[in-house]
């Protein structure tokens, strides 16, 4: 057998219905919306993203998950028009807010999942989507994607396959399947003749801010799916004697995939 015999599509889709238990809903996602917004102009990884992107001759921008624009609005002021497209309606209601906080009124929202009907999502010469690849079918997603941009994509994809650090789930007794890793997506981009650019880039546990043990707790089960009383008193214990290192665990990696229309 030859790697040319290998279905990556469907080896992902079989990944992720593993992991299905810990995939989130547009409702989890618009409980998440104001607190996002708030941290978006800090965040170092929205800084480490777009410091690798390439604007030059770009007009527009279409940001795939856009959350509350993180992304979009950290460029938005450098481009003509920026659409921003997400499943949850919260999330957008934050990017609506905060476009209009910054005078960009040539911000669009778009309430669309991946797998709705695209006919009226405009192609613009440059298409994101950041930490917004872990769909239900990721070869369907990556030719729509590169069938947006005219010019450039740029995404993000988890690298390493936890959201919560093996050690924090090995105190509470539970091992959660990781979710499909990026180089699924490398090996469709592969077969589909595109040769991306691929690097790395680090996002701070999101439990290094946690201000006590019960938002630490929620941040834990979030990620993890639930946690029933017998793994949060673990955990609660575990916690009271570790080290503020120890808490925060290790940072989050991302895959950050690009390419050119034409090859990079």
């Amino acid at each position: 057998m030859t790697i040319e015999a290998i279905d990556f599509g469907r080896l992902y889709r079989d990944h992720l219905a593993i992991a299905a238990p810990t995939r989130k809903t547009a409702n989890a996602w618009d409980s998440r919306a104001a607190g996002m917004a708030a941290k978006a102009p800090h965040s170092r990884y929205t800084q480490e993203f777009v410091a690798r992107m390439d604007l030059t001759g770009a007009e527009s921008l279409l940001d795939i998950g856009c959350g509350p624009g993180t992304i979009a609005l950290a460029v938005a002021p450098r481009l003509r028009h920026v659409v921003g497209l997400d499943y949850s309606p919260a999330m957008l209601d934050a990017l609506r807010t905060r476009a209009a906080a910054q005078g960009l009124n040539h911000v669009q929202a778009l309430h669309r999942a991946w797998e709705d009907d695209w006919s009226d999502v405009p192609v613009c010469d440059i298409a994101v989507a950041s930490r917004a690849t872990l769909v239900d079918d990721i070869a369907a997603a990556l030719i729509r994607i590169d069938a947006h941009a005219r010019r450039r994509v740029y995404l993000t994809h988890p690298a390493g396959g936890h959201f919560t650090d093996p050690a924090i789930q090995r105190v509470i007794g539970r091992s959660v399947p990781t979710v499909p890793d990026y180089i699924y997506l490398v090996n469709i981009l592969h077969r589909m003749g595109i040769h991306p650019c691929l690097s790395y880039l680090t996002q701070e546990s999101r439990l290094a801010d946690a201000p006590d043990f019960d938002d630490y707790a929620r941040r834990v089960a979030w990620s993890m799916g639930g946690l029933d009383e017998e793994e949060t008193a673990r955990l609660h214990a575990w916690y009271d004697r570790a080290t503020p290192a120890q808490r925060i665990g290790q940072p989050m990696r991302w895959a950050f995939i690009s390419w050119e229309k034409s090859p990079c």
